[in-house]
């Protein structure tokens, strides 16, 4: 398993947001020349993030973005939802008879095992832990 591209950038800036708490937005172009991810890249992690709450915007020229809420308050899990959905693993892609819902295979609840584990393992940690 891999975060994706857009897991790993959007925490890592997150984590510049989460440094700056308190002291004012950060620009996009300060996040995107100090962890060299580029400006549109950038604005689409944000407007997810965003539409979740979990950030918001000022404009202006002192503008850019800061944290909705505390960093304590924020977790990893939250983040990475809003940026790439529910954490679903698949042994299949339910074409195959034995892999229907109503008769699931000795897999799935093994996958759903490890889903809820890494639900719950990322809503552990708060976005001031990183």
């Amino acid at each position: 398993m891999k975060l994706s591209t857009k897991g790993r950038y959007g925490l890592l800036a997150m984590e510049v947001l989460k440094d700056a708490y308190g002291n004012g937005p950060v620009s996009v172009n300060t996040i995107a020349n100090e962890k060299n991810i580029s400006e549109a890249y950038l604005e689409q992690l944000f407007s997810l993030l965003k539409k979740t709450g979990l950030i918001t915007s000022i404009r202006g020229a002192q503008g850019g973005y800061e944290l909705a809420r505390n960093p304590d308050d924020i977790t990893i899990g939250e983040v990475l939802r809003a940026l790439e959905g529910e954490v679903e693993l698949s042994c299949c892609d339910g074409d195959v008879p034995s892999c229907k819902e109503d008769s699931p295979c000795r897999m799935k609840s093994v996958l759903d095992r490890i889903e809820s584990g890494i639900s719950e393992l990322t809503e552990s940690i708060s976005l001031s832990e990183l």
